[in-house]
């Protein structure tokens, strides 16, 4: 399943527009991290009359005027992490949205950020219990974000082996694990069972695929020999515009469903 992020593609359109163009493009999915301004009735029926899904909310991300990169980590912010996350909540759910990824956030450099970390993730897991929802976290290499509580992908399997992996999974990155020195086909392999969401973006620049240094082959292999049944999502910033930034989407799809048959 191809997910479009339709805060990066399509906005040369009104918002409500970018469902259909998705679809029309073949994407089957799109994400989205500021809907909760919308009501997510009129999100959902966007998606049914495109037959889309909704692959992942990302929430609570404090302020992001003040350059805020989520509150989970954040000390003395957990009463507003857990409004945000509540709300956040109730959104996926009227949506159909799968996946909720909490944003760790930049946290002050003398703060015991693990704590309260582990403490707002507990807080997220016990909210979606019961719950078709399910947790995602994902590292974001300081690359982009400097300081950002959880950089790497052994810091997010730690926390993971920590609240198990049927409560949480990850959010692989291909730019962020190769700004950290991953090959990302390499660590699919060792742990597939970990990841419920995939970010495509190339490497360095951050651009669709075949614009930097990642090959993209032994991506989609990977996840394809261990079964990967989430959603592959593309959160890249385009060399030109949309459509010109999808010319390699077409093989993609044409690829995938091959191996489907098969």
């Amino acid at each position: 399943m191809f997910s479009a992020h339709i805060g990066y593609r399509f906005r040369e359109l009104p918002f409500e527009e970018r469902f259909e163009a998705a679809a029309a493009v073949g994407f089957d999915a799109i994400e989205h991290p500021y809907l909760e301004t919308f009501e997510p009735a009129i999100i959902r029926g966007l998606l049914e009359k495109h037959r889309l899904r909704f692959a992942q909310l990302s929430c609570a991300f404090g302020d992001l005027a003040k350059g805020e990169k989520g509150l989970a980590a954040l000390p003395g912010r957990q009463s507003e992490f857990r409004a945000a996350f509540d709300n956040a909540l109730e959104f996926a759910l009227t949506a159909d949205a799968p996946y909720l990824h909490p944003m760790a956030g930049i946290p002050p450099s003398d703060a015991d950020a693990e704590s309260v970390y582990f403490e707002n993730l507990h807080y997220a897991i016990q909210g979606t219990a019961g719950t078709p929802v399910k947790i995602l976290i994902e590292a974001i290499s300081e690359r982009s974000v400097p300081g950002y509580a959880l950089s790497t992908l052994e810091q997010a399997r730690h926390v993971q082996d920590v609240f198990g992996p049927g409560n949480l999974l990850l959010l692989l990155d291909t730019f962020h694990a190769s700004a950290t020195g991953i090959d990302p086909a390499r660590w699919i392999a060792a742990n597939a069972y970990r990841i419920g969401h995939v970010h495509i973006a190339d490497y360095p620049g951050r651009q669709e695929p075949g614009t930097g240094t990642i090959d993209f082959e032994p991506v989609l292999s990977a996840l394809k020999a261990h079964g990967f049944q989430g959603a592959v999502g593309f959160e890249f910033t385009p060399s030109a515009n949309t459509a010109e930034s999808l010319t390699f989407l077409a093989a993609w799809r044409a690829r995938s469903e091959t191996r489907r048959r098969a």
